[in-house]
């Protein structure tokens, strides 16, 4: 079988499996009073080119609904894409630890906001209607959840347009490694520069072992999160494991090496794809999803030929590299889809 269902199916690095080992000797304060975790504060704000507070968490679902519900009132509302994760799969845990936080969902491209649109969102809502919520903060995902991407610009427009209405800005990146390495730019500009307040670091899908992460750029946002935390269970007793775990991801540049090889087999089966007419993308592949438009019967075919992989409905297939698949692997799944695809006609345009 080759496992294409997600980057969270695959191992952990052996880089940091061996900081937890390390980490694993004498003895250490917990709830993050530990040197490990006064240690990470520094890398994070040495890689990001600028103070910051660092908070390991379980989940990436924890770091979102607990970043979000530090950033306003119960009545708020939170803006995000249509696709975002906070929207469509996390059982409205923003609305849960938010105390009643309502999602309100913001059109564009492929998985983007589009500024344009989440100024008409908020234009419709007057400061002090009583009888409306009131809006918060924005929220967005980088890379997207169609695999896009936002440009530098693009999230300086979101910023900006959100920032107008005195508006937070959180940004989901739980595959915020992938976006960098597309990128090609500083962690600090596609963060803090361009506008972002708060972040939910990913780290489980590239590699990581058992933690994610949340990211303060505004300090005035540490100690309302830091109570929110303790409240929901997510305050680690021996926090020097989960330390260490960021430390060794984020050291010597692993966390962009495991994104930047990802990324490539995506990119490996995107130069593939170009030769076979009946695949048809949803959105462009930029960092390492991949997601096809198909028959069904070619999904079955697939899945026949030993290929796991993400059935989003009847004729949408998801693709999801990691840091550890193969060239071999990205080269059967392509010769796999020329062969389940040869004779099919592209879907008209």
């Amino acid at each position: 079988m080759i496992d294409y269902r997600s980057d969270n199916t695959g191992r952990a690095a052996p880089e940091i499996l061996d900081a937890l080992v390390r980490a694993n000797r004498d003895t250490a304060l917990g709830y993050g009073a530990d040197e490990w975790t006064a240690d990470l504060q520094r890398r994070f704000s040495d890689l990001f080119e600028t103070a910051v507070r660092v908070f390991p968490v379980a989940t990436g679902t924890a770091a979102n609904a607990l970043a979000l519900a530090s950033l306003g009132p119960s009545w708020g509302i939170v803006y995000c894409s249509e696709l975002a994760h906070i929207n469509t799969a996390e059982a409205n845990a923003a609305g849960f630890f938010g105390g009643g936080i309502k999602l309100a969902a913001i059109g564009g491209k492929h998985g983007k906001i589009d500024a344009a649109l989440l100024a008409e969102g908020l234009a419709g809502i007057a400061p002090g209607q009583l009888h409306k919520g009131q809006p918060t903060a924005v929220s967005l995902t980088q890379a997207t959840d169609l695999g896009a991407v936002y440009s530098i610009d693009e999230i300086g427009n979101v910023a900006e347009t959100a920032k107008r209405r005195g508006l937070r800005l959180h940004m989901d990146g739980a595959r915020f490694a992938n976006a960098v390495a597309r990128l090609g730019c500083t962690p600090a500009d596609a963060t803090w520069r361009s506008g972002v307040d708060i972040m939910s670091f990913g780290a489980t899908k590239n590699g990581g072992a058992l933690c994610d992460a949340i990211v303060v750029f505004s300090p005035e946002l540490t100690d309302g999160l830091a109570v929110q935390l303790r409240r929901a269970g997510q305050v680690w007793s021996k926090m020097r494991f989960a330390s260490a775990q960021l430390i060794a991801y984020i050291e010597n540049g692993l966390w962009l090496e495991m994104a930047r090889a990802s990324n490539g087999i995506a990119a490996r089966i995107a130069a593939g794809l170009r030769d076979i007419p009946a695949a048809r993308l949803l959105a462009p592949i930029e960092a390492n999803e991949i997601f096809l438009e198909l028959p069904d019967g070619a999904m079955d075919g697939l899945e026949r030929d030993g290929f796991q992989f993400y059935r989003r409905s009847r004729t949408l297939a998801r693709f999801v590299c990691r840091f550890d698949t193969t060239e071999a692997e990205a080269d059967a799944l392509i010769a796999a889809l020329r062969r389940n695809l040869g004779t099919v006609p592209r879907a008209a345009e």
